[in-house]
C-alpha cells in the first residue's frame, strides 16, 4: 500500500508538471489572462504527454489534452488512475500557485 498524497505533495506535482509556464509565458500571465487563455497556455506547457519520477520522489504524468496531471508515490498509470488535476481544476490551481489574475473578473483584490 502506498501513502496518500498530501495537499503539499499535490502542489509539488503540479509545480513540476507546469514549471515552464512562467519562463515561457511569464510576461503574459503577469498581466492577467482569462480562464480560456490560461487553459491554452497550460495545454502548451503540458504538451502531448510527459512525466517524471524516481526513488523517493513523487511519480507524475501529465497531458495537455484535458489539462490532466496524475501523481502518486508509485508509478502512475495514466490509463487507469484518476488525475489529481483535470480541466478547470488545473486552471484554478495555476491561478493559486502562480497568483494569476483574471481580467474578466470585476472583483477587486482584497489583499
Amino acid at each position: 500500500m502506498t501513502k496518500p498524497l498530501t495537499r503539499a505533495d499535490k502542489r509539488e506535482a503540479f509545480e513540476r508538471a507546469t514549471r515552464s509556464l512562467i519562463s515561457w509565458h511569464g510576461e503574459e500571465v503577469a498581466q492577467g489572462v482569462t480562464d480560456e487563455r490560461l487553459a491554452e497556455l497550460l495545454a502548451k506547457v503540458l504538451g502531448i504527454f510527459g512525466g517524471s519520477g524516481g526513488p523517493g520522489s513523487i511519480s507524475i504524468a501529465y497531458s495537455g489534452s484535458g489539462l490532466k496531471i496524475w501523481a502518486g508515490w508509485t508509478t502512475v498509470n495514466h490509463v487507469s488512475d484518476k488525475p489529481i488535476f483535470q480541466g478547470s481544476a488545473t486552471v484554478k490551481m495555476a491561478r493559486e500557485v502562480y497568483n494569476i489574475t483574471d481580467p474578466s473578473q470585476d472583483q477587486m483584490a482584497l489583499f
